[in-house]
């Protein structure tokens, strides 16, 4: 017998049905635990339900403005991050200046040829040539064919005792088949424009007939190497040795087994390294253990072996990470927006400082309040419920110094932007190439790669800097530097200087 709720309670009329009315009642009052346990269970499997829907909404919305991914992982771009397309054609704009060629002087020029007008105008009149004319200049790559020289080593033979004997190479001809160009050309095909052994076998039978096998690539990479061993080294020491060093990592492959590529940058010297692991010894091994200048990175671990005040904590990485909290729901999203907004303005102010349209004292009377809010903020973050969010805010409160460096140390960037752009090359080509198949090709990666990078943040020539390398390896002299000329130095310091 269930009791009908929607109409009042019966009155029992005999002892009877009172009797019937207490035993439904103690049946009733029996099931409310069993009810209340089952409600309990309910209540708890939909929040685990509710943190594993959250969870996927989160990783569903992860991408590169708000994680550490590549943008190139961004399959779908929300519709309020796309760029509203532009009212202008594309193209030149009416009425922009535009631009144009300057001839190269007539000195300059290997071949002129002279064109004449016709000789009689239509109407009947002789036409007469003048000393007026309109240059036009042809560029064109001739026929390239590959110079062989033969080195004929003759035999002679003493007359007494009838002992042989050879001539020996002159110590600036290469043992191979390949000469120092072609040698500085395979390496930069295969370091800077990302080209397979394969590739390069066949550009250089198309380009220059030039018929050689992977295997013969492969040994020119292995001269190059040990040729700019030197110079590379001496990156190395000299990026030690620096006041404020940048550095950043990305993942590798040998043999399709995980390694992890390392660079340093400072004062326009980039240099890799590639190690087995992503430990805080690699990083000793690349800055040096006795490291006392200012390190921008992000906030992994492995660099936490300098102190904080020698850090700077890249703000780009923070925007990411403040801009995951507020994708979420509650306190979260009120502290990550408003952390957002705080962000802006460091940059805008920052933005001015660099550009010359404040002042360093400026910048810090305006900093003073950002910072105390900044920090107030995560502090705040740290008691929400969200685990995540608290995780996120009490590791970048351990921190908090680092995250200010760039305040008082002129020539401290508050990004890290300048080793990921450094490190993008490398990434590409490990996309391309798939990573490297034995120890001497890691090394030589690295090498070749210090040697690229450091050229393009210098506006080097590649070619040329592997050019004199090879030549100054083949004919014994002193290999030529990566470290900046004077001028090069010079100039920085006085960007700095207008800067501060």
């Amino acid at each position: 017998m269930k009791p009908d709720f929607t109409q009042p309670p019966p009155q029992p009329r005999t002892l009877k049905e009172a009797q019937e009315l207490i035993n439904v009642l103690w049946t009733l009052c029996a099931e409310i635990p069993k009810l209340k346990q089952r409600i309990d269970e309910q209540q708890h499997l939909i929040e685990a339900q509710q943190k594993e829907i959250e969870e996927l909404k989160e990783k569903l919305n992860t991408n590169s403005d708000n994680s550490s991914k590549p943008p190139s992982s961004d399959m779908f771009k929300s519709q309020k991050n796309k760029k509203k397309k532009g009212k202008r054609n594309r193209g030149g704009q009416p009425g922009h200046a535009g631009m144009t060629r300057d001839l190269l002087p007539e000195e300059e020029v290997d071949y002129i040829e002279h064109h004449l007008p016709i000789e009689h105008c239509p109407c009947g009149g002789h036409v007469k040539t003048t000393r007026r004319y309109r240059r036009h200049q042809v560029h064109e790559v001739p026929p390239v064919k590959p110079v062989v020289t033969e080195h004929q080593l003759f035999y002679g033979c003493c007359e007494e005792c009838g002992k042989e004997y050879r001539a020996e190479l002159p110590s600036s001809v290469p043992t191979g088949m390949l000469g120092p160009c072609l040698l500085a050309l395979i390496a930069m095909l295969t370091s800077d424009y990302k080209m397979s052994k394969r590739d390069v076998t066949r550009l250089l039978g198309d380009l220059y007939s030039l018929s050689i096998c992977i295997a013969t690539v492969k040994r020119a990479e292995e001269t190059v190497s040990e040729a700019i061993t030197a110079p590379v080294e001496e990156a190395k020491a000299y990026v030690k040795s620096q006041r404020i060093v940048n550095c950043d990592e990305t993942s590798h492959a040998e043999c399709g087994k995980k390694m992890w590529t390392w660079v340093a940058i400072a004062n326009m010297v980039a240099v890799f390294m590639i190690a087995k692991t992503r430990s805080a010894k690699v990083a000793k091994a690349l800055l040096g253990e006795a490291f006392k200048g200012i390190l921008g990175s992000d906030r992994y671990s492995a660099y936490s072996w300098i102190t904080a005040y020698c850090r700077q904590v890249c703000w780009a990485h923070l925007k990411r990470d403040f801009k995951k909290i507020a994708e979420r729901s509650g306190k979260s999203k009120m502290i990550g927006l408003r952390l957002l907004v705080y962000t802006k303005r460091m940059f805008h102010y920052w933005h001015q400082v660099r550009d010359g349209t404040m002042t360093r004292k400026q910048f810090k009377v305006l900093m003073a309040p950002i910072r105390c809010k900044v920090e107030s903020l995560l502090t705040a973050g740290t008691r929400v419920r969200n685990a995540k969010t608290k995780g996120t805010c009490l590791e970048i409160l351990k921190i908090k110094t680092s995250l200010w460096t760039f305040i008082d140390k002129i020539g401290v960037e508050p990004t890290n932007n300048i080793s990921e752009r450094v490190l993008r090359k490398i990434v590409i080509w490990r996309k391309v190439c798939f990573g490297t198949w034995s120890g001497n090709g890691t090394r030589y990666l690295e090498r070749v790669m210090t040697v690229v990078a450091t050229c393009r943040l210098q506006e080097r020539s590649v070619y040329g800097f592997l050019r004199e390398a090879m030549q100054a390896h083949f004919n014994g002299t002193k290999s030529p530097s990566l470290l900046p000329t004077q001028e090069l130095v010079k100039s920085i310091g006085n960007k700095l200087t207008k800067a501060a």
